[in-house]
């Protein structure tokens, strides 16, 4: 009797789990992401229906059996972990429905990453709960552990003073990873520069942060250093970016020229978003001319590409058409002591080079200032300027060497 009972009860619970499906599939026709994610509840569902089902068929049965207590007690620690199964893959369809209907792949999507990096954050600690909360719902089941819990509810206080010292460190990885997570500091997929690396957040835990650097390496940094070292977070507002492209040029490199070709080649790529595209001359200094070019794109990954194609196209440009601009070195030969002297003082007159400062060297098209001007001449330059946040390190750096070149 008892297992023709079981049997039945194994197939009732087979039966409702399968009719429950189909319920809650025909009720989100319309949601087809539900019909991929569904498979992962429908194992979980049949244990706990026919763990259900076994157990009251056994009360019903075999009650008053020697062995049924013990048998009971082991479904019954069975259908916790199997409800705690199930919850665990609610949350997953959850949080794969919630996912679908916010895709990254779109050219804004700082709201689709941000809640994006909630929803894993979240559901990682959902998990954890339901672990816990099983475990320990399972553990109280024992008659034994009952009575030791009486006992152990006084000395919690100091237990807890001594495990909340011991796991300081983690704990304050696990409150700052929820930190990052709900406050938007950084988000999946953001552009970040840490420890003077470049790439994107791959992953974010509880306790650490994956990033993914430019040449498929994984930089991984506890959660804390996020929120206690500066950073750069490249799309933390938007995702357009600037960059510069820089060369050091003789001084009769032929600025116009150049920001015609740089018209030209800006103007034959879609990696550029026609906000920023200025060419200017910011040094000169140690026998070059420092050439300047800053340009935008949507991302930080088409503005890698657009630097590399513009400085290619302004290499090309000037060895092909003004070969005379690329770097040279000068120097001064010392005069024979057989050769007269400029007025008994030993020195020899200087000639000056040909075409330096010449009209004829400058070219002859009259420069647009509007081109020319970064932050002043235009009602776009003026708001570049309010958004200018600084030269950033490189620039710094750059200094710094002259200086000490110097000295």
């Amino acid at each position: 009797m008892p297992f023709i009972a079981t049997a039945l009860a194994v197939l009732a619970g087979l039966t409702l789990s399968w009719l429950l499906r189909k319920i809650v599939l025909k009720l989100n026709r319309k949601r087809p992401e539900l019909q991929a994610t569904s498979r992962v509840a429908r194992q979980p569902l049949r244990l706990a229906l026919c763990l259900v089902g076994v157990r009251t068929a056994l009360g019903l049965t075999a009650g008053n059996e020697s062995w049924h207590a013990g048998v009971d007690h082991f479904l019954l620690i069975a259908l916790i972990g199997a409800v705690a199964w199930l919850a665990i893959a609610v949350l997953l369809i959850v949080e794969a429905v919630v996912l679908t209907r916010h895709s990254v792949d779109v050219a804004d999507n700082r709201r689709a990453r941000r809640l994006r990096t909630q929803m894993i954050l979240a559901r990682r600690i959902a998990v954890a709960l339901v672990v816990v909360l099983a475990v320990g719902t399972a553990m109280l089941t024992f008659p034994a552990i009952q009575a030791l819990g009486a006992g152990l509810l006084a000395s919690a206080g100091v237990i807890s003073i001594v495990a909340g010292l011991a796991a300081q460190t983690s704990l304050v990885n696990v409150f700052a990873g929820m930190q990052l997570a709900f406050t938007d500091a950084i988000r999946v997929d953001d552009v970040v520069v840490v420890q003077k690396e470049w790439g994107r957040i791959e992953e974010i835990t509880l306790t650490y942060v994956v990033v993914h650097l430019w040449d498929d390496r994984r930089l991984i940094l506890p959660s804390t250093y996020f929120t206690t070292t500066p950073f750069e977070n490249w799309t933390r507002r938007q995702s357009e970016v600037m960059g510069t492209v820089e060369f050091d040029l003789d001084w009769r490199a032929p600025v116009e020229d150049m920001r015609t070709e740089l018209r030209r080649a800006l103007a034959g790529t879609e990696l550029w978003d026609e906000r920023v595209g200025v060419l200017q001359i910011t040094d000169a200094t140690g026998g070059f001319v420092r050439v300047r070019i800053l340009v935008s794109a949507a991302d930080s990954a088409a503005l890698f590409d657009l630097r590399c194609l513009v400085r290619e196209t302004m290499v090309t440009f000037l060895q092909q058409n003004h070969p005379e601009a690329l770097p040279h070195q000068r120097w001064e030969q010392a005069a024979d002591s057989n050769q007269a002297h400029d007025g008994g003082t030993g020195t020899r007159p200087r000639t000056p080079l040909r075409g330096l400062g010449s009209p004829a060297a400058a070219g002859t098209h009259a420069a647009d200032p509007h081109e020319s001007q970064l932050f002043t001449g235009s009602i776009e330059a003026v708001e570049r300027s309010r958004a200018f946040s600084g030269p950033g390190d490189e620039v710094f750096e750059e200094r710094d060497r002259n200086l000490a070149s110097r000295n």
